[in-house]
């Protein structure tokens, strides 16, 4: 007799080893018997193989509780006498009756609650991504918030169900994801004491999830986190602890994402030089990751985001020129989808003019970021690089005509909601 196809589909669906099985069919027996059951990981596989193609009583009685199925739905064949017409309404009760002898079977196997398996996670993962798009394109805001909370006690809804350790780690890994989705809207919205206390929530998450890149995106928001607070020390010590993450260690393009962030946070601890040359090493590191498939959170670091932020690391340790060259370059790259990431890159390409004596030319520039957002309230991380620049440029240029007008058209756009 072949392999049986149908239940290792099956288990795989519900992320189930064989010792899972197992465990769940002894525990199953135990509901139903009120007495231990003594399958083992050998009576499973013979189950697998193809050894045990017409199980006795008490194994297919266990089966039809894990599964919530008929026996014969899983591949095999029902004892004889436990075979019962398809149209009897109550043909569960009485097949279980049948096969244990006890009362305590007659408890319909239909009340149950379905069990989860890895379809009900790609479906909560289609959720996440979608809201992760609309962060590319918008940024933080209090809907994208709720949207993300109310993705995440979905998925701890679905932890409460039968799940084997596969799907369960799959389950923590998304609800550390949606919570770390409303902690980087508040983050990029500037309501910071709301995003550390949601990401204290998605680091136990992730722990649980033992998911190397979910780990490595909650140490990731720690560091932004951090440098918004302009807490530099703990910026770094978080980028550092990125880098040593598991994911890290396995993929060049996290190595090269925990760099990145302690880059920032050297520049702005005053130590230009170390940022530079962990800039570089982001960049060398980041050149040898292979193409593969990673999170959909991952997306927006490529070469354009690295030089969006080595523009950053330029200007923080007071390299205007070079920071400008790297502002451009981003902007060559950066995607139309990432209008946030756009209109940021471009705040920052405004404010190195600026700071080369360049008001005019800064000015034309830190008009466009209203021209990208196209309308869309700023987030607050924009909204704090456009006050500094608009302090700044009333400092070089307080009475010049372009300022009074760049002070008109922020007046305009800072009262959008």
């Amino acid at each position: 007799m072949g392999a049986n196809a149908v239940l290792k589909s099956r288990m795989e669906e519900l992320g189930l080893t064989q010792d899972e099985l197992a465990g769940r069919m002894n525990s199953a027996l135990a509901e139903i018997t009120g007495r231990p059951g003594d399958v083992s990981a050998r009576t499973v596989r013979n189950l697998l193989n193809g050894a045990s193609h017409r199980p006795i009583g008490r194994t297919c009685a266990a089966l039809e509780r894990v599964f919530g199925c008929p026996v014969e739905d899983l591949g095999f064949s029902a004892p004889r006498t436990m075979q019962h017409p398809q149209e009897d309404p109550v043909r569960r009760r009485t097949f279980i009756a049948s096969a244990t002898g006890t009362a305590a079977a007659a408890v319909p196997l239909v009340a149950q609650r379905r069990a989860v398996g890895m379809s009900d996670v790609a479906r909560a993962a289609a959720g996440m991504n979608a809201l992760v798009e609309a962060d590319d394109r918008q940024g933080g805001h209090a809907e994208l918030e709720k949207a993300a909370l109310k993705g995440r006690t979905g998925v701890l809804e679905l932890q409460q169900r039968n799940a084997g350790e596969r799907v369960r780690r799959a389950l923590y890994a998304l609800a550390a994801e949606y919570t770390t989705i409303a902690a980087w809207s508040c983050i990029d919205a500037r309501n910071l004491d709301q995003a550390q206390r949601y990401l204290n929530e998605s680091s136990t998450y992730a722990g649980l999830s033992q998911d190397g890149p979910t780990e490595m995106r909650v140490w990731v928001n720690l560091s932004m986190l951090a440098y918004q607070r302009q807490n530099w020390p703990e910026a770094l010590a978080a980028a550092q602890a990125a880098q040593a993450s598991s994911a890290a260690r396995r993929d060049p393009f996290f190595d090269s994402l925990g760099r990145a962030r302690a880059a920032l946070a050297y520049a702005a601890l005053g130590d230009g030089r170390i940022a530079v040359r962990s800039l570089g090493g982001a960049q060398d590191t980041f050149v040898k990751a292979p193409e593969r498939e990673r999170p959909r959170w991952t997306a927006f670091y490529g070469q354009s985001e690295l030089d969006h932020l080595a523009a950053v690391v330029h200007y923080n340790s007071g390299s205007h020129t070079l920071a400008e060259a790297m502002a451009h370059r981003a902007l060559a790259r950066i995607p139309t989808a990432f209008r946030r990431n756009r209109a940021l890159a471009t705040a920052q390409l405004a404010l190195a003019q600026l700071h080369q004596g360049e008001p005019e030319q800064a000015t034309a520039t830190a008009a466009d970021v209203f021209t990208i957002m196209d309308g869309g309230a700023l987030p607050g991380r924009m909204r704090t690089l456009i006050g500094d620049f608009h302090r700044g440029l009333f400092v070089l240029a307080p009475s010049a005509s372009y300022a009074r007008d760049w002070a008109d058209r922020m007046r305009t756009e800072w009262s959008r909601a």
